[in-house]
């Protein structure tokens, strides 16, 4: 009899395609992630489980898993997962690619028009009754068009990022560990080194997986090179930014804004200093969050997990080269 551990709860109908295969145990809360001590229990005797980015999957927990053939990854990154590790146990680890890139792109667009153009400063300025007149200057911001936009990491995202800014003439510069012709014939992006990224953006995106190279990317040094009037995105990962590093710019006046939908510890800190900035904009991690991705996320861990138990390849398993 297959095990099936779902971290979160999930709509009924793809908790019943898993219970066609075998017996689910899922933790009821979607908000609140399963304590650690229980999704050590839990998995004991599993075959199978599907996970968040919440759950970190090391070496206690595939001690505590002899039987655990599939981890299905509700996310495209994860760096949650020791790979080599669970690979090395004959265990297959799935992600969810493809399905959550235009979503997400969306999100980080509207992220960056958001900050650009002063949004949540605004509308906490009229409800909160301080709004007397029309002025030349009042929540002026800063334009798109015609402006030098930065990705830092082309990947999927990055590209469906780049084709929204086609339609606001704007100067497309790229960033990403290999380059790509293609991408740049297709889209019109420019290739160039990090530090002129840094230098001649007037807004950064940073869609970055996390790696050992892009650990702590956007350092002091990073934030020191970009231009004062520069805004900065990030829905990457968190730990690519040096969150001290980033106050201390926009304390200084290093760059202008930013729009964070990823921190280095979800949830954030009611106590952090960004959250009392207003040139600094954080969502909480809502990237790939539609109703219809969403869906599709749970559908691909769901068609993942069935194939494995039933001997057959994942649709998206994460191999490491």
């Amino acid at each position: 009899m297959e095990k099936i551990i779902v971290s979160r709860s999930i709509p009924q109908p793809f908790k019943d395609q898993l219970e066609a295969i075998g017996q689910v145990e899922m933790w009821d809360e979607s908000l609140i992630p399963m304590p650690r001590n229980q999704f050590l229990e839990a998995i004991k005797d599993a075959t199978a489980c599907l996970i968040t980015l919440s759950e970190k999957i090391d070496s206690e927990v595939i001690k505590a898993a002899p039987k655990l053939k599939v981890i299905a990854n509700m996310a495209v990154g994860f760096d949650n997962i020791d790979v080599p590790l669970v690979n090395s146990k004959g265990i297959t680890v799935t992600n969810t690619p493809d399905v959550l890139t235009e979503t997400t792109a969306e999100l980080g667009f509207t992220l960056m028009l958001t900050v650009a153009r002063r949004i949540v400063e605004a509308e906490k300025y009229v409800q909160n009754g301080e709004w007397q007149s029309w002025g030349p200057y009042l929540f002026a911001g800063k334009d798109l068009s015609n402006a030098n936009v930065g990705i830092y990491g082309m990947g999927e995202i990055g590209k469906a990022f780049a084709r929204r800014l086609k339609g606001f003439d704007t100067k497309i510069m790229y960033h990403n560990r290999s380059r790509n012709k293609d991408t740049e014939k297709a889209l019109g992006a420019l290739y160039v080194p990090f530090d002129t990224l840094l230098e001649h953006s007037d807004f950064i995106i940073c869609t970055a997986p996390l790696t050992e190279e892009t650990r702590n990317k956007f350092n002091a040094q990073a934030f020191e090179k970009m231009k004062n009037d520069a805004i900065f995105i990030n829905i990457g990962r968190g730990a690519v930014v040096d969150e001290e590093a980033l106050v201390y710019a926009l304390q200084e006046g290093q760059i202008a804004a930013c729009g964070l939908d990823v921190l280095r510890e979800e949830p954030i800190d009611m106590a952090h200093p960004l959250l009392s900035m207003d040139n600094a904009v954080i969502v909480p991690h809502i990237g790939s969050a539609s109703v219809t991705t969403r869906n599709r996320m749970i559908q691909l861990c769901v068609d993942n997990i069935t194939l494995v138990l039933n001997n057959q390849y994942a649709k998206t398993p994460v191999n490491l080269k």
